[in-house]
């Protein structure tokens, strides 16, 4: 029998709008109380990922930087370039990459395609938490924004519909 997986995907926290290349802002001040935050609320929930798939941009890096002495655990980390300019699709395919001993990955990126990916992936559940959760995510995908998603099967196996919203939040430090 096939074990179930997770997938926790966590926007980046509040960028500062420097002038500087897109990719090379950095996390405003309210964004690094988040950051930790996010990896606070991360830890209270259990949710410790054992590979960490984090886009190349400065403020997705210092968000999991600062997420991740909160959390705990020694997660693998995978600076993925793909993930800066990926569309939801282009972010399956990266997580149908993933190997069979992954259990648990963490999704550091960017909205909206963080957004389009969590929506895309979750099927609706007569749970009223979940429920709630997917209407707030489908309004916004804030911030430092965690979405909590079990996925069955196989990586391989991912398909839009395919997962369970099982958690959305939007801790603040």
């Amino acid at each position: 029998m096939t074990q179930q997986r997770r997938l926790i995907v966590l926007r980046h926290a509040k960028a500062d709008w420097p002038d500087v290349p897109d990719e090379l802002r950095p996390l405003a001040e309210r964004g690094r109380a988040d950051a930790v935050a996010a990896g606070r609320w991360l830890a209270e929930h259990g949710l410790v990922p054992d590979r960490v798939l984090c886009s190349t941009a400065v403020r997705t890096r210092q968000t999991w930087e600062l997420a991740e002495p909160e959390i705990g655990g020694a997660p693998e980390l995978v600076l993925e370039p793909r993930a800066y300019r990926a569309d939801a699709d282009e972010l399956v395919e990266l997580l149908r990459e993933l190997p069979p001993v992954v259990r648990t990955v963490m999704l550091v990126g960017h909205r909206p395609e963080v957004q389009e990916l969590v929506l895309g992936l979750a099927h609706g559940s007569g749970n009223g938490h979940r429920n709630e959760a997917l209407e707030r995510l489908r309004e916004k995908f804030a911030t430092a924004g965690v979405a909590v998603l079990d996925v069955p099967g196989e990586w391989g196996e991912l398909a839009p519909g395919s997962a369970e919203l099982t958690d959305y939040a939007v801790p603040r430090g």
